[in-house]
């Protein structure tokens, strides 16, 4: 079942569908919204653009380190 689900994220509103459970959803954005915060604190940079593209640089730079260490551990295990 689809769920409508508005968001806020650094200061707008987003109205999004998804199959997700509503709080998953509302932790998503959640962690977007705080990363776009940590940039615009650190950047000084009124440019939401620029700011969100720092903060998706962010979020892939840690996606990308925990699937390298996941990849890393079931190599380990013996998984692969």
């Amino acid at each position: 079942m689809e769920n409508k689900i508005v968001v806020e994220i650094f200061g707008e509103q987003y109205p999004l569908k998804s199959d997700a459970d509503a709080v998953y959803v509302q932790q998503l954005a959640a962690m977007v919204d705080e990363n776009m915060r940590d940039v615009a604190r650190k950047t000084r940079s009124f440019s939401g653009n620029k700011i969100s593209v720092l903060a998706a640089l962010q979020i892939a730079d840690a996606y990308f380190r925990l699937k390298k260490d996941y990849d890393e551990l079931v190599e380990l295990a013996g998984g692969k």
